[in-house]
C-alpha cells in the first residue's frame, strides 16, 4: 500500500501515547488499515500497517516524514483489542478486592457485625453483648479500637472495644467510652460460623493486641468472659483477677487484665 507525500494527514502533537487511526480519505475497514504514530524520531513519524498476509504478520510501508507546520491535532481514540485476544488478567486484577483484609471498622459495618453476633451469642445465651445501636455507638466514637477481618470484601471476624478508666469493670463500662481512660475494654469478638474451628479467632485477637500496643495511651487490656474461656485468653497474656462485678441474667463472668508493654515490645521488632 502507497500514500502521497501531499496527502492532508491528520495526528496530533506531541505524541504521548500510542494510537489507531484510519487516514482521512482511505476506504479501508479500521481492522484493514491504521496509522502507527511513532516515538523518538525528530519530527512525528508515521508508518502505514496493512491487513495481515498470509503468515500472519502485519505488512508495513516505510514511515512517511511530515513538516509540524502541516500536524494537525486529532481526537484520542480509546485502543481496543482484536476478537479472541484475552486481555491481561492484571486490568481485572485492579479491580478486585483484597484477599484478606484487617482494619479498623466503620458505622457502615454495623449491619454485617451484628448480623455475626446475633447468630454467635443468641443462639448461646439468648443475649448479645452489644445490640446494633450499641455497635454503631462505639464505631462512631472510637473505631480505632475495633479491628475486622475480610476475606474478598466480606467481613469474617471482629473485635470492638472502647476505653475505660477504672480499676475494674463495672455496670457503666458496657454502654460508655472515657476517652481519658487507658485501658481498652474488649467487648465482643466474634467469627462468622463459616469461618469457625479454623483458628481465626486467636489470629485476630494477636493483631489486635499488637493493634492496641501500638497505641501509647493505652496501657492494658481488660474483658470479662465465662470461666471455660479463661484458657484461651490466657494464652495471649490475659490473667484472671477476680469475678466481674457485671452479671447478666443467670451468667456470671470472670474478669481479666493483660499488659500491652509486651505487645507493644513485639510490634516494634515484628514486621507484623
Amino acid at each position: 500500500m502507497a500514500f502521497s507525500r501531499t496527502s492532508r494527514l491528520e495526528v496530533g502533537v506531541p505524541v504521548q501515547v500510542l494510537g489507531m487511526f484510519l487516514p482521512p480519505g482511505l476506504k479501508a475497514k479500521p481492522e484493514e488499515v491504521f496509522w502507527l504514530v511513532l516515538r523518538g524520531a525528530p519530527g512525528p513519524s508515521l508508518a502505514v500497517v496493512e491487513a495481515t498476509s498470509e503468515a500472519g504478520h502485519p505488512k508495513v510501508a516505510p514511515a512517511a516524514r511530515m513538516s509540524t507546520q502541516s500536524i494537525h491535532y486529532l481526537k484520542p481514540v480509546a485502543l481496543c483489542l482484536a476478537p479472541g485476544i484475552p486481555e491481561s488478567p492484571s486490568r481485572h486484577r485492579r479491580h478486585t478486592l483484597p484477599a484478606s483484609e484487617f482494619r479498623c471498622l466503620t458505622p457502615e459495618d454495623a449491619a454485617s457485625v451484628f448480623e455475626i453476633e446475633r447468630e454467635a451469642f443468641i443462639s448461646v445465651s439468648g443475649t448479645c453483648p452489644l445490640y446494633l445501636d450499641e455497635i454503631r455507638h462505639f464505631l462512631t466514637l472510637c473505631p480505632e479500637l475495633s479491628l475486622g477481618w475480610f476475606q474478598e470484601g466480606r467481613l469474617v471476624a471482629f473485635i470492638i472495644g472502647s476505653l475505660w478508666d477504672e480499676e475494674r469493670l463495672t455496670q457503666e463500662s458496657l454502654t460508655l467510652h472515657r476517652p481519658g481512660g487507658r485501658t481498652a475494654h474488649l467487648h465482643v469478638l466474634a467469627v462468622h460460623h463459616t469461618f469457625r474451628q479454623q483458628g481465626k479467632g486467636s489470629i485476630l485477637l494477636w493483631r489486635y493486641l499488637h493493634h492496641l500496643g501500638s497505641q501509647p495511651t493505652v496501657r492494658r487490656a481488660v474483658l470479662m468472659c465465662e470461666d471455660t474461656l479463661v484458657p484461651f485468653y490466657e494464652r495471649f497474656g490475659f490473667y484472671p483477677v477476680g469475678p466481674c462485678a457485671i452479671t447478666v441474667g443467670s451468667l456470671a463472668f470472670t474478669e481479666l487484665q493483660c499488659s500491652l508493654r509486651s505487645h507493644a515490645s513485639l510490634r516494634r521488632n515484628s514486621n507484623c
